[in-house]
């Protein structure tokens, strides 16, 4: 692997021990994986930051690092709200270690944006280079951005943070972006909500497992691209998918389905996964929610009052700048936080049962939070929260 003589330098330890250990794991990846060099990025995004996920392991690694992150990088989702934590019935103790590992974060330079959706935050364009982790946010960046990035570990996406650059292999090769399988989708519902799209990404990511899937038969937009993308990521490891006629590579390199193994997903098998069932806890909001989105909720809310817990997330950008909606969303009842979200808290040990309306939250909820998850619209998801 060609390394140039200030990654050389880095390398041999010139530039202190941290940046030294970094580009070690940097330079192991590129091996690994055949990489010729190194590539710049434009910003990372660093997982790895739940004390629930990495333990006190990862929070001791973490304070041995000194140095400063070169390129714009966010954070993760943590595991409270970092101001409502206690609202939120997190234990003292658990708050203080993730406290901690928020502080050695900010320590390094990461922004404490706390979000899986960094795409909300920064401006990211086609074909930018980028060491994103969050599966979702992968997703979103080579999909619906064409953007390119690996899914990098957490380690991984620090190191490029501090070093500003990430081994040039896989979905930063162009040759390696194509389409692998053809889903043609059959009888698309009429303006269907994000959640039918998060329900046919759970289907489609079994499907697809590490492969690249090309999408006909359905006109998504944005929002209804970020749950299809999040869900396929959770039942499989897609990260990056194509949507003829909508998606940007699908529209600039005019893939064909000819030639392609192809499957086929009829919206029935779809509708299938929605269960109308009375949860004891509705969570909104993984990925974290668009603008848009929040706006939505709050219209659905008003003049509501709910019954039952419900939980909204979303990063603390986008709360701040959907004041309003937010605040007509609490006056239901309902809280928005920020910072976290249902699967990388432990705020939600506490149900039984939790209504969802994404199809990563239906993969996730069962393995991270011990709870039985059943999925619904975002429609049905209030009225089940707004339900006696």
């Amino acid at each position: 692997m060609y390394l140039t003589p200030e990654e050389e330098a880095i390398l041999n330890g010139e530039e202190g021990e941290t940046r030294q250990q970094l580009m070690e794991i940097l330079v192991g990846v590129g091996k690994v994986f055949g990489a010729d060099e190194m590539v710049p990025v434009r910003s990372a995004q660093v997982s790895g930051a739940s004390y629930k996920t990495i333990g006190e392991w990862g929070l001791e690694w973490l304070r041995g690092l000194h140095a400063r992150a070169s390129v714009p990088a966010v954070l993760n989702p943590v595991g409270m709200d970092r101001i409502r934590w206690e609202e939120m019935k997190i234990e003292p103790e658990f708050a203080k270690k993730q406290l901690e590992v928020i502080r050695s974060y900010e320590a390094l330079g990461i922004r404490l944006e706390c979000t899986c959706t960094p795409y909300y935050l920064y401006i990211t364009e086609y074909g930018d280079h980028l060491a994103w982790s969050e599966s979702s946010a992968v997703s979103y960046a080579n999909s619906v951005i064409g953007a390119r990035t690996n899914r990098e570990g957490g380690p991984s996406a620090l190191a490029a943070a501090i070093i500003g650059k990430t081994p040039k292999y896989g979905l930063h090769l162009v040759e390696n972006r194509n389409p692998q399988l053809h889903i043609r989708v059959l009888d698309e519902p009429d303006n269907p909500d994000a959640s039918w799209y998060g329900a046919l990404g759970f289907l489609a990511g079994k499907i697809s497992g590490n492969r690249i899937p090309l999408f006909s038969g359905i006109r998504p937009g944005r929002d209804q691209l970020k749950n299809l993308g999040a869900a396929m990521a959770a039942t499989g490891a897609v990260a990056l998918y194509h949507v003829q006629g909508i998606t940007p590579e699908a529209r600039v390199f005019n893939y064909a389905s000819a030639g392609l193994e192809e499957f086929v997903i009829e919206a029935k098998e779809v509708e299938k996964l929605f269960i109308n069932e009375i949860p004891d806890a509705v969570a909104i909001g993984c990925p974290h929610c668009s603008p848009e989105e929040l706006d939505y909720i709050a219209g659905l809310l008003e003049g509501c009052m709910v019954k039952r817990p419900l939980y909204i997330f979303s990063s603390r950008d986008v709360i701040n700048r959907q004041s309003d909606s937010v605040r007509k969303i609490e006056q239901s009842g309902a809280r928005v936080y920020a910072d976290t979200c249902m699967v990388v808290s432990p705020a939600l040990e506490r149900y039984g049962k939790i209504m969802v309306n994404s199809g990563k939250a239906l993969s996730y909820v069962p393995t991270m939070c011990g709870a039985g998850a059943v999925i619904g619209t975002t429609k049905a998801c209030i009225d089940a929260a707004c339900t006696p």
